[in-house]
Parts: structure tokens; C-alpha cells; sequence
């Protein structure tokens, strides 16, 4: 009552205090940003942190997926290191790169995907844009068809998929779905499956394949099998998206990698392209990428690189360039592109000799399981079919990390360790 008596009513009173009041949203809490949830760890990184604090010896990582020489290291590419070399003695500057990058990128990209004699490359239907590697280029696809694609915003994935087209898709502002891929009761693929889910898409939908050594799995369709799939969803109107990460690191040759998409593009399809450098040069952290539309003329190619650009420059702008300038100076130097294709296959071919090593090994073990589909798998990752309690027996009693959906990276294998995990996974399936 003194308080009122004071100010003269309640009223006045009531002002005083709410004019000394916190705002609304720090009244509720210490911070503007308390209500913001934990969100859940990275899987990948969780399997590398567990096996850091491991102090058995004989301990393996198997979860990154990132190549390693035998010796367990990180490799650098001998055709990477002469180009940084050029590089340098070039004097080259750090001025900006164009908004879709260096033009000599972007081509000699394009040419590597739909090859060197591209018809649609040399009348210059593709539109072209460098992007922050694989992730950032399937972003700008993503975000083009959201704005720009009218038939639909479904995209269909694989199941499963790289954990990691779920978000850049819901991101971006499309709804995913899923066609059926992987078979876990043979380890291999699904195409009575898919085929038959396939052809129940809606017409006009987007379609997301993985062009080569498909990721998690490991399990592409046969050439005949892609063809199958290329006229029903020819048939079906489906609009292709395909990714494309690892161009001659799956099988050694960068043509038998591209044979999907060269197929598509024989059959008629007009698809988007995702790129990334990481895997086939080793250049995990310089983040070079391309995405491409294929275009019906030359007015459309201008229209759509126009309106790719629009996108990027609130994005970032421009895209980094000492990556773009050693993936140019390899694709575009006949010495530099002969070294890297040796390197590239025999980085293929390491994976490939583990494979065999570590079903030779189960066999020599005595397991009775069938384990064909570990060769019979392509590329830097293999589903092992082992079951979530299988892979926790293998982690806690022999010290070796993987991801609990039984994904290995073929990559972490070496002649040192590849015996040591067959007799470890013959313990947990006896």
C-alpha cells in the first residue's frame, strides 16, 4: 500500500514496474537460446570418438569413409602433388572464381562424367555450376528443383541411402520418399523390388540414383538391369537425379563408372548431375564438386545456368578455388590425367584385393556362411549383413568399429589388420 500511496494509483504503479520488465523472452529464461534441443550425435563420428579411446592394439576403424594406403594413412596423389606444383610455379592468385566457377572446370567436370566425345558437351547443353563438393552440388539441385521443377516435390531415394540426402532434401523444401534397392536376405540388390515400386511412382516425380558403387551398400545393378530401370522410368516421366561420387574409384575405369548415366543420357533422359572430387583425387578437404542440368538447346542452358547462379550468390557467393584449380590442372594436363587414372585404379584395385582378402579369410576361418556378396559389392563401402548384435560383440570383444547397420569402409582394411577382422566376425556369426 506505501508503494501505491507513493506512485499515486495501482495503475501507475503497474507502468512503473513493467517499464524496468526483461523482454518476454529473457523473463522465461537465462537465454534466447535455451529452448534449442540437443540434437543427436553424428553416427560416423561416434564410431571414430569410441575407437580414439580405445587402447587395444589391434583396435580398427571402420566407419570413416575416406581412403587409406595399406600403411593406414592418409594418400596423397602423386598427380595431386605435381599439379600443386604447377600451381605454384604459375604464381597463380586467390582472386575470386565466377559465381559457377572456372569455366575450364566445369568442362573438363562435364566431359569426365558424360565423356571426353559428349555430344551434348560439345554443343554445350550442360549446365554447369562447381559446388562445394558432392554435398554442396546435390544443395544447388535440390534447391533448383524445389524453386524451379514443376511436375512435383517428391524425390524417391534408394532404401537405404547416404544418410545424408534425407536432410539436403528436406532442407531444401522437397518431400522424400522411397523405392525399394537393397535386399538384406541376399546382401545384394532388390530389382524385382524396385522395379515394381518404380513403376508405381507418381509421373513427374524425382528420382535419386547413385550412378556407381551406391552408398551404404555397395550394390549397383548390373549393366542390363540399368537399362531396364532407365525405360521405366523413361516410361513413367520420372525426372533422374544422380550422384555421382566416386567416378573411377568404384571400379578402377572411369567409363564403366559412368555407364548409367551414359546410358540414360543414350536413352533419351535429360537428368541432373551431383560431382565430387573427394574420393577419385583424395580431396576430401578441398571440397570440389560440380552440379549439372542437362538442357534441351542452347537458350535453355543460358536460362537455367542464370538462374543456378541467382541461387548461389546469396548462398556463397563464389566457391573456393585451390581445389577447382588442381582438379582442372589434372583433367586438363594429358601427363597429369594418365598419372591420375593409373592412381585412381590402383586406389580401386587396393579396395577390390581387401575384399578378397577378407572373404578368402572367412573361408579360411571355417564359416559355413555365404559371404559372395562381399566381392561381389563395388566401391569403398560393404554392407556385411552382420546384425546389430553381431556388430556390438564385435566392438566391445575385438575392438572393431563400425556403424551398427554392419557398413564397413573397405577403405580402413589393410594386409595387416584384414585377417585379424575375418576371424573376428567368424567369432560373432558362428
Amino acid at each position: 500500500m506505501a508503494a501505491v500511496r507513493k506512485f499515486g494509483s495501482r495503475a501507475l504503479l503497474n507502468r512503473t514496474l513493467q517499464s524496468y520488465a526483461l523482454p518476454a523472452a529473457y523473463s522465461r529464461c537465462s537465454s534466447v537460446w535455451a529452448n534449442v534441443a540437443m540434437g543427436p550425435p553424428d553416427a560416423i563420428l561416434g564410431v571414430t570418438e569410441a575407437f580414439k579411446k580405445d587402447s587395444n592394439p589391434k583396435k580398427i576403424n571402420l566407419g570413416v569413409g575416406a581412403y587409406r594406403g595399406d600403411d593406414g594413412k592418409p594418400f596423397i596423389l602423386e598427380c595431386v602433388k605435381k599439379a600443386e606444383r604447377q600451381m605454384l610455379e604459375e604464381n597463380l592468385d586467390h582472386e575470386y572464381a565466377p559465381i559457377t566457377g572456372f569455366p575450364a572446370f566445369g568442362q573438363a567436370s562435364a566431359r569426365l562424367a558424360f565423356g571426353e566425345d559428349s555430344q551434348l558437351v560439345k554443343d554445350g547443353l550442360n549446365a554447369t555450376t562447381q559446388g562445394v563438393s558432392g554435398t554442396g552440388s546435390l544443395r544447388i539441385g535440390a534447391a533448383f528443383l524445389a524453386r524451379h521443377y514443376q511436375a512435383s516435390k517428391e524425390i524417391y531415394f534408394p532404401a537405404p541411402t547416404w544418410g545424408n540426402h534425407g536432410p539436403i532434401f528436406k532442407d531444401s523444401g522437397l518431400t522424400t520418399k522411397s523405392y525399394r534397392y537393397y535386399d538384406p536376405a541376399t546382401c545384394g540388390f532388390d530389382f524385382k523390388g524396385a522395379m515394381e515400386d518404380i513403376s508405381k511412382i507418381p509421373e513427374g516425380s524425382i528420382i535419386l540414383l547413385h550412378a556407381c558403387a551406391h552408398n551404404p551398400t555397395g550394390v549397383d545393378p548390373k549393366p542390363e538391369q540399368w537399362k531396364e530401370m532407365s525405360k521405366v522410368i523413361k516410361d513413367r516421366r520420372l525426372y533422374p537425379y544422380f550422384d555421382m561420387a566416386y567416378q573411377g574409384f568404384a571400379s578402377g575405369d572411369i567409363n564403366q563408372d559412368a555407364f548409367a548415366l551414359r546410358q540414360f543420357i543414350k536413352d533419351g533422359h535429360k537428368p541432373c548431375l551431383a560431382q565430387s572430387f573427394a574420393k577419385n583425387m583424395g580431396l576430401y578437404g578441398e571440397r570440389a564438386g560440380a552440379f549439372t542440368i542437362v538442357c534441351a538447346d542452347k537458350d535453355e542452358q543460358a536460362r537455367v545456368l542464370s538462374q543456378i547462379k541467382i541461387l548461389i550468390r546469396p548462398l556463397y557467393s563464389n566457391p573456393p578455388i585451390h581445389g577447382a584449380h588442381i582438379v582442372s590442372k589434372v583433367l586438363n594436363t594429358p601427363d597429369l590425367r594418365s598419372l591420375w587414372l593409373t592412381e585412381v585404379k590402383a586406389m580401386a584395385d587396393r579396395i577390390i584385393t581387401m575384399r578378397d582378402r577378407l572373404q578368402d579369410g572367412l573361408k579360411r576361418e571355417g564359416s559355413s556362411r555365404n559371404w559372395q556378396h562381399i566381392t561381389e559389392q563395388i566401391g569403398m563401402f560393404c554392407f556385411t549383413g552382420l546384425k546389430p548384435d553381431q556388430v556390438e560383440r564385435l566392438t566391445k570383444e575385438f575392438s572393431v568399429y563400425l556403424t551398427k547397420d554392419g557398413r564397413i569402409s573397405v577403405a580402413g582394411l589393410s594386409s595387416s589388420n584384414v585377417d585379424y577382422l575375418a576371424k573376428a566376425m567368424h567369432e560373432v556369426t558362428k
